[in-house]
């Protein structure tokens, strides 16, 4: 089995930064041809041009129609693509904002099935469809109940897309505390805290990098047995009693 993209067209949808970039630059690395999309116009440009992108259309996952555009300009065919979401968010249910809620899981639940959908008929079979997921549901927590619903929501996404679209496979990554920008902005001066902590008590002794979770993604596009499940990328916190 060859882990090798040759002349195969990726598609990472929330490819500017982060999880996305790095599995954009693992792809080009591995012989494939690149499109990246993202919300802000100068970051996306910087990513393009650092990947060889073939095109790096503007996309809000907020907005369903040009989410269709975008599909209809690319290619008639795809090989893979690759769902990275904007994060997640964080708040108690006595601070919620709903409308806030409601637009992230428009974004990303029902931006992956929108997606999904896109994907018939466009994807090869054997080709795939990748989702970013996260750890948010493996136990209850203050402040995790949107997470949660998004973590749980993706893959079971995942696993009926799965059914739905084959022979394309459908996956699902969950990715644990990854040390990216997102990661950066949401935890501000309590960053190095984190890392801190994590380094003491996960147990590979160090922290996730977006390089670790691409490698899996990469890996996920190239072994066409795979199918239908959600693959964690946590470092081992999972095994931890808190």
């Amino acid at each position: 089995m060859s882990d090798r993209l040759d002349g195969q067209l990726v598609v990472v949808i929330g490819g500017s930064s982060g999880i996305g970039l790095a599995a954009a630059h693992q792809a080009h690395a591995a012989g494939a041809r690149i499109v990246v999309t993202g919300r802000d116009p100068e970051r996306l440009a910087k990513a393009a041009a650092e990947v060889g992108a073939e095109s790096a259309p503007t996309l809000d996952l907020g907005d369903p129609e040009r989410l269709e555009q975008v599909f209809a300009d690319l290619p008639a065919e795809l090989d893979h693509v690759l769902v990275s979401g904007g994060g997640p968010f964080y708040a108690p249910i006595a601070e919620l904002d709903f409308e806030r809620a409601l637009r992230l899981l428009d974004e990303d639940l029902l931006g992956a099935l929108r997606i999904a959908r896109l994907c018939i008929g466009r994807v090869r079979p054997g080709g795939s469809l990748t989702l970013i997921s996260g750890t948010g549901a493996r136990r209850p927590g203050v402040g995790l109940s949107l997470a949660a619903i998004g973590t749980v929501g993706l893959q079971a996404i995942a696993a009926n897309a799965a059914l739905e679209l084959a022979p394309v496979r459908v996956n699902a990554v969950a990715a644990g505390f990854v040390d990216t920008p997102l990661s950066a902005r949401l935890l501000g001066d309590q960053l190095e805290q984190r890392r801190a902590e994590l380094r003491d008590t996960l147990p590979i002794r160090r922290v996730v990098g977006p390089d670790d979770v691409a490698a899996l993604i990469i890996h996920l596009m190239t072994n066409t047995a795979l199918t239908g499940a959600t693959y964690d990328v946590d470092g081992g916190q999972q095994l931890l009693r808190n």
